[in-house]
C-alpha cells in the first residue's frame, strides 16, 4: 500500500488528541474527543471539521454552463451567481459517477467539489465529455476547506469578520470573505444537518483560521471533530454517501434524490434515458430508513430477509449518539419499503427483527 495523503492540517492534529485512520488513502482524524461528544457539540453548539481532502475541479469557457447541463443531473441554468446546488454525475446506465455541489463563481466559471476518493476519476470523466469552449482544471491542491457546523456556527465566525454573515443565506457563498485577516471562498453549507459554514481558500491561511476559529469559540464550547461525527450526523440527516447510499449501480432515484434529477430540462445529459425509462417502469428497489425492534446494530454490507428471502442489504447503520436509536439506511426491494413494514436483518449469521420507519431520523429546528 503506498503511503497515506495527508491535508495541510495534518500538523495540528496532535494538539488536539487526534485518533487518525486510513480514510480512501487519506490520513485523517476519526475522532479528538469522543464520536458521541462530537456529534452532541455539533448537534447544540458547534464543532469544527477538517475537510480539506475533498476535490476542486474548476469548469470554465464560453460553453461551461452547457456542458455542465449535458454531464450534470440538475438545472445548471438555474444557479444564481454566488449560488451553490448539489448535484449528480451519472453513467450512461444511471448509475453514479460522483455526487458533488456546484458553485456558480459568475462569468461562465463554475467551482466543482466532488469526493476525495473520486477526484482522479472525476477529472478524466469530465475531461473525457469536454466540447465546445471549456476548460477542466484540477484545483485540488490549491485549496484546503474546513467546515464549522451547528447552531452556534454564526456567532462564533462573526467575530472574526466584519462581513454580515446572516445575509449569506443557505446554499450561497461569497467568494472573497475576510475571515481572521485572510481571504476566503466562504459557503452556508455542510454535510451535518446543521446550519454552518464551508471555507475554502489557500492551505497556509486555512491552517491559521482552524486555530483561530476554535481559540473564537472555545468559550462557546466548540470542539475539533473527526470523520466519526461527520458520518453518525450527515447519516442521522439521511445524507448520502458515496460508495455506500450511492454507486456506480446505485441510481439517484433509488436513492432518494429525485430533487436533482431535472428529467423535464431541455439538455440531454448522460443517464437520462435510462433514469426517465427507470421512473416511467416504476423502481424495483429503493432507499428507506429501518429501525431495530430487537436488539442489534444494522452495518453496512448486511443483509435483509423477508421471511426466507433475500431483499435488500444495509447501506449504513449505526446506533446514533443523540437518541441511542439503533438505525440503518437499506436499499430493499419496493414491495418492502412501506413504513412500518417489518423485516430482519443478518447479523452475525443470525435474523434480527426491524422495520421500516420514516426518514430522516432528524431534522433541525429552523
Amino acid at each position: 500500500m503506498g503511503e497515506l495523503k495527508r491535508t495541510p492540517l495534518f500538523g495540528e492534529y496532535a494538539k488536539y488528541g487526534a485518533k487518525t485512520i486510513d480514510f480512501g488513502g487519506w490520513e485523517l482524524p476519526v475522532q479528538f474527543s469522543s464520536i458521541k461528544e462530537e456529534h452532541e457539540a455539533v448537534r447544540k453548539r458547534a464543532g469544527l471539521f477538517d475537510v480539506s481532502h475533498m476535490g476542486e475541479i474548476l469548469v470554465e469557457g464560453e460553453n461551461a454552463q452547457k456542458y455542465l447541463q449535458k454531464l450534470l443531473t440538475n438545472d445548471i441554468s438555474k444557479i444564481p451567481d454566488g449560488g451553490a446546488q448539489y448535484n449528480l454525475m451519472c453513467y450512461e446506465n444511471g448509475g453514479v459517477v460522483d455526487d458533488l455541489i456546484v458553485y456558480n463563481l459568475g462569468n461562465s466559471r463554475y467551482l466543482l467539489v466532488v469526493n476525495a476518493a473520486n477526484i482522479e476519476k472525476d477529472v478524466e470523466w469530465l475531461k473525457k465529455h469536454a466540447e465546445g469552449d471549456v476548460a477542466i482544471t484540477n484545483q485540488s491542491d490549491q485549496y484546503a476547506m474546513i467546515a464549522l457546523q451547528g447552531p452556534l456556527s454564526e456567532k462564533i465566525l462573526q467575530s472574526l469578520t466584519e462581513e454580515n454573515l446572516s445575509e449569506i443565506k443557505p446554499f450561497h457563498f461569497k467568494a472573497s470573505v475576510e475571515i481572521g485577516g485572510y481571504p476566503v471562498l466562504l459557503s452556508r453549507s455542510g454535510y451535518t444537518g446543521e446550519d454552518g459554514f464551508e471555507l475554502y481558500g489557500e492551505p497556509d491561511a486555512i491552517v491559521s483560521l482552524w486555530n483561530k476559529i476554535l481559540e473564537a469559540g472555545k468559550g462557546d464550547g466548540l470542539i475539533p471533530c473527526g470523520l466519526g461525527a461527520r458520518d453518525t450526523l450527515r447519516f442521522e440527516a439521511c445524507l448520502p454517501l458515496y460508495g455506500q447510499e450511492l454507486s456506480e449501480s446505485i441510481t439517484p432515484l433509488e436513492a432518494g434524490l429525485g430533487f436533482a434529477v431535472k428529467l423535464q430540462k431541455e439538455s440531454d445529459f448522460i443517464g437520462k434515458e435510462a433514469l426517465i425509462k427507470q421512473k416511467e417502469e416504476g423502481l424495483q428497489r429503493k432507499l428507506v430508513g429501518i429501525e431495530m425492534i430487537d436488539k442489534g446494530i444494522p452495518r453496512h454490507g448486511y443483509k435483509v430477509f423477508k421471511g426466507d428471502q433475500e431483499i435488500g442489504v444495509v447501506t449504513t447503520g449505526t446506533q446514533v449518539p443523540s437518541t441511542k436509536r439503533n438505525l440503518g439506511l437499506a436499499l430493499l426491494d419496493i414491495q418492502y419499503t412501506d413504513l412500518g413494514t417489518e423485516v430482519d436483518v443478518e447479523i452475525r449469521k443470525k435474523k434480527v427483527k426491524a422495520q421500516v420507519v420514516p426518514k430522516p431520523f432528524y431534522k433541525r429546528e429552523k
